[in-house]
C-alpha cells in the first residue's frame, strides 16, 4: 500500500515531464518562452557550482531567520498561554498579519533596513513565525486543565507545569508548525533576495531572467524546491530523534 502511494504520484510526475518535453519539441517553443525539462537539467548540472554558491548564501539567511522565528514563536506562544488576556489581544492580530502579502513588505524592509542581511532574515522570520507560534500555543491550550491541577496539587510551580506537562504534550504541535515553517523558509529568503541582494538563489534567478535564460531560471527554482524539501526532511528527522511517540507511528 505504501509503495502504491509513492509509485502513483511518481509516475504521474514523470508522465507530465514527458508531455512537457514532447510539447516543447513538437511546437518548437523557444527557450526564452518555455525550456524543455532536458534543458533545465542541463542548466542545473552545467552551472551547478554557481548555483551551489548562491544556494549556500540563501541557506545561511534561511537558517538564521528560522532560528530567530523559532525563539520568538516559542516565547510568544508561552506568553499567550500564561496570559489569556494577551492571547485574546494578539491572536487575532497574528491571523490578520498573514493576509498581508510578504512581497508587499519586502521593499519596505529594504528601505528601512538597507540592502544587507537584515531584510532577508526578517522576511524569513515573518514567514516562519506564525505557524510556529500558533501551533505551539494551540498545543499547550489543548492540555487538560485537570492534569495541570493534578500536577500543581503535588507541589509543582508554574515553570514545572510547563516543563513536566505542557511542553511534552505540545511538542507534536510545535513540530507540525516547524515543518510548515521550514518548507516556506527558503522561499522567504528568495523573496528577500529579489528586492536587494548581491548573492543567493533569488539574485541568480533575477539575473537569469533578465538575460532571458529561462532554463537557468527553472534550474534555480528546482534548487529552491530541493532545499525546501531538505529543510522539511531535517525537521522530520529531528522529530524522529526527539519524540519517541512519533517513531512508533512510522
Amino acid at each position: 500500500m505504501k509503495a502504491k502511494k509513492i509509485l502513483l504520484p511518481t509516475l504521474t510526475f514523470l508522465g507530465l515531464l514527458v508531455l512537457w518535453e514532447a510539447a516543447v519539441r513538437i511546437f518548437a517553443v523557444p527557450l526564452y518562452v518555455l525550456p524543455a525539462p532536458s534543458k533545465i537539467v542541463q542548466a542545473l548540472f552545467g552551472d551547478f557550482s554557481a548555483l551551489m554558491g548562491h544556494a549556500w548564501v540563501t541557506l545561511g539567511e534561511t537558517l538564521l531567520g528560522l532560528a530567530l522565528a523559532i525563539l520568538a514563536g516559542i516565547l510568544l506562544a508561552v506568553l499567550m498561554d500564561c496570559f489569556p488576556t494577551l492571547r485574546g489581544a494578539l491572536y487575532p492580530l497574528l491571523v490578520v498579519s498573514q493576509t498581508i502579502p510578504i512581497i508587499v513588505l519586502a521593499p519596505l524592509f529594504t528601505l528601512w533596513l538597507s540592502f544587507g542581511l537584515a531584510p532577508k532574515v526578517l522576511i524569513v522570520v515573518l514567514m516562519c513565525f506564525f505557524p510556529i507560534a500558533v501551533n505551539f500555543a494551540d498545543g499547550m491550550a489543548r492540555v487538560d486543565t485537570r492534569l495541570c491541577n493534578l500536577v500543581r496539587a503535588y507541589g509543582a510551580g508554574r515553570v514545572q507545569v510547563y516543563v513536566i506537562l505542557k511542553f511534552p504534550a505540545a511538542a507534536q504541535y510545535l513540530f507540525s508548525g516547524l515543518r510548515v515553517a521550514a518548507t516556506y523558509s527558503i522561499s522567504g529568503a528568495v523573496v528577500g533576495e529579489w528586492m536587494s541582494s548581491g548573492g543567493g538563489l533569488g539574485y541568480y534567478m533575477l539575473r537569469a531572467k533578465n538575460g532571458y535564460m529561462l532554463d537557468k531560471v527553472f534550474a534555480s527554482v528546482l534548487m529552491v524546491v530541493l532545499l525546501s524539501l531538505l529543510m522539511n526532511g531535517a525537521v522530520k528527522l529531528l522529530q524522529y530523534l526527539v519524540l519517541p511517540a512519533y517513531r512508533k507511528k512510522l
